[in-house]
Parts: structure tokens; C-alpha cells; sequence
């Protein structure tokens, strides 16, 4: 088969591993990095429906004729791409969830699309240990003391100032368990946490398999000393940390998401975290801040000047042995096709109407 590999700034198709090589042994492999284009916009349908992409889709059109295959992390495919190469089968998407492909154009046109659910799930789940330890020792105000010229190696005691809390014996609350969720479970439980879950999509049997509990939300914001967000984003959960559900946490605890932005209220969490009702709060991903201010009157974003807060640039999944994954997972659904066997990551089942149940 001929496959064509399109990686990007964020993940260079190097950055796919010893996968991509192993696929070259077999098949007629090209490869590329797209060029971001910050000044390209969408003019047509197709280009409306795709959105978190990197580069243009004349680069790829520019390449595929011809190929069968297409992996991507982040490039744009659309309808203009797909049509390109009348050979192509498949589309690979190394990452979670197709939303830089054309669902619907590709089924329309029998174009099977998959992806790698779960690849970023281990580095994820260890951010969110680390965001644990960070807050319950209190770094966030230790390093931010000493950027601000606070003295050091005074004595022996100048750590009475930064009183803070072992993990152990406190309680864990996860909202979402699926691949990064049972896992952030796991190593907690291995610290020696209790772990409770609030999952209604999750068997109760499989929560506990991992030494957890499940109960209900009220229960676990009541209760939960960490309360650390792993959910997906639906139209039914959007907001489903609100003012109400910030203000019924337990007081004194700490808030993490590693999920995304939209699934909380930031407004009601710096009020909960500048008024001493929330403890700390660890956040990889916050609200877009208004690019229309010039950095210099104020984008920097609010949470991070409320106390015990630590804010990452959306370094969840970036790791070398994330992209790996990727690679990884994406080469066994290649394998697959080249067998005539079922794909385990199908990301539009209804190409199986077009193109038979071997896809």
C-alpha cells in the first residue's frame, strides 16, 4: 500500500516512532510535516466542519494522489483532500477524537476514519498526580515566594511557613472514569488515598475492580478533598461544574482538570479560590483569554494570581511516549486493513454501509 504519514509542529511525523519504519518495511511510505498557516481560514462547508488544526490542505492535496492511506495528527482533511487520491481508504488520526476530519465526506465517500483514543491517557493521569503533590505541598505559593525574592536557606525551620499534606489517607474525587481516570485511580490508591467516582456512563463493578467507590456527584464534592476532572465534553455535561456545584464542595479542598475548560465554571472558582473555600486548584486547560487585549493591559489569565494555583500551557499529552502511542495504534489499524480484518477504533461506523463489514 502507499501510505502518505502528515505530521505537524506538535507532532512531527519523527515523533510517531519506530512505527512509522516498521510500516515502511511493508508498504511505500512518504513523509511530511505540514507548515502552520496562522493566516488560512475556512471558506468552504467541508472546511467549516473541522476545527484544532495545524496547516493548510493544499499541503496534503499537494501529496496524496495516488496514496491509499493518510495519517495525520492535526492536519487539516477535508472533502477537497479526500477527493485527491482516488485510492484512499483510510484515514488515520493520531489523536483522541477526527475533529480535524470531515466525518461526514469521508463516509459519504467510503473513507473509514480511526483513531487513538487513550494514547495520551498515562501522561495525563501522571500531570494529574503531580498537580496533586504540587498542591497539597503547597509549590505553587513556595516558587512563586522565592521568583518574588522571598528568602531561602535561612534554617533549618523556614518550612513552618509552607505547612502543607501528605496524600495519603485523604480522599480522592474523579468525575470520569475512563482511560485516564483508571489510571489516576490506580497510582492514588497506590499512595494510599481513598478514591471515590462519579460516572454514570461506568459499570459499578468496574470501579471497583480498581479499589475505588462510586457514588453519586453531591457525594463526591461533599466528601472529596482532590476533586480532579476526566470527563469528555458532551451537550449533556458542559458546565457541569457551576457555581452551585463549586460552592457544595467540600471546603477547604483542592479542584484539577486535565479535561477541558467548557466543563467548569472559572468565574466561580476564582471566587471559591479567593475566598479561602477552595485550597488550590491545578488546571492544564482554562478558558481562551481575550486576544483582542494586548498582553501588555492584562491577557494573562486571572486564575493564575489566586492563591495555591498551578496552570500548564495543555502539556497533558505532550510527551514523546504519547506521540509513540500514536504511531503505535495507528500502525495496527494499517495492519488491519492490509489483513481484511475490523478496525477497533472506527471512528464513522457508517462507512461499513458503503464498504463491507471488513472495515
Amino acid at each position: 500500500m502507499k501510505i502518505l504519514v502528515a505530521g505537524d509542529s506538535y507532532c512531527p511525523w519523527r515523533a510517531l516512532g519506530p512505527s512509522i519504519d516498521r510500516l515502511a518495511d511493508k508498504h511505500e511510505v512518504t513523509c511530511f510535516d505540514v507548515v502552520d498557516e496562522p493566516a488560512w481560514h475556512p471558506t468552504t462547508p467541508s472546511e467549516g466542519r473541522i476545527k484544532e488544526l495545524l496547516g493548510s490542505p493544499r499541503q496534503i492535496i499537494e501529496r496524496l494522489d495516488g496514496h491509499e492511506v493518510l495519517i495525520v495528527q492535526g492536519a487539516p482533511v477535508t472533502d477537497v483532500v479526500m477527493d485527491a487520491s482516488q485510492q484512499l481508504k483510510l484515514i488515520c488520526v493520531a489523536r483522541g477524537g477526527p475533529v480535524n476530519v470531515d466525518l461526514a465526506a469521508a463516509t459519504e465517500r467510503g473513507i473509514a476514519v480511526v483513531t487513538t483514543p487513550g494514547k495520551n491517557a498515562q501522561a495525563v493521569a501522571e500531570l494529574t498526580i503531580a498537580f496533586m503533590v504540587m498542591l497539597a505541598r503547597r509549590l505553587p505559593e513556595v516558587i512563586r515566594f522565592l521568583e518574588g525574592g522571598g528568602e531561602l536557606a535561612r534554617d533549618n525551620y523556614e518550612g513552618a511557613k509552607w505547612m502543607g499534606h501528605d496524600l495519603e489517607g485523604h480522599v480522592l474525587g474523579l468525575i470520569g472514569f475512563g482511560q485516564v481516570g483508571h489510571r489516576v485511580a490506580r497510582i492514588a490508591r497506590a499512595m494510599d488515598m481513598r478514591v471515590i467516582v462519579y460516572d454514570p456512563y461506568v459499570p459499578p463493578a468496574r470501579v471497583e475492580a480498581d479499589g475505588a467507590e462510586m457514588v453519586d456527584l453531591e457525594s463526591l464534592l461533599a466528601t472529596a478533598d482532590y476533586v480532579s476532572i476526566h470527563a469528555r465534553v458532551t451537550a449533556e455535561n458542559k458546565g457541569m461544574l457551576g457555581r452551585a456545584q463549586i460552592e457544595r464542595m467540600k471546603k477547604g479542598a483542592c479542584l484539577i482538570n486535565t479535561a477541558r475548560d467548557t466543563l467548569i465554571d472559572e468565574d466561580a472558582v476564582y471566587d471559591a479560590l479567593r475566598s479561602g473555600h477552595l485550597a488550590g486548584g491545578g488546571f492544564d486547560v482554562v478558558r481562551i483569554p481575550d486576544l483582542s487585549i494586548p498582553p501588555e493591559l492584562g491577557r494573562r489569565h486571572r486564575l493564575y494570581d489566586a492563591p495555591n494555583v498551578v496552570i500548564a500551557t495543555h502539556i497533558g499529552g505532550a510527551t514523546f511516549e504519547t506521540m509513540g502511542h500514536g504511531g503505535e495504534m495507528a500502525a495496527a489499524e494499517i495492519g488491519r486493513l492490509a489483513a481484511g480484518q475490523p478496525f477497533v477504533n472506527l471512528a464513522n461506523p457508517a462507512v461499513l454501509e458503503k464498504v463491507g463489514n471488513h472495515a
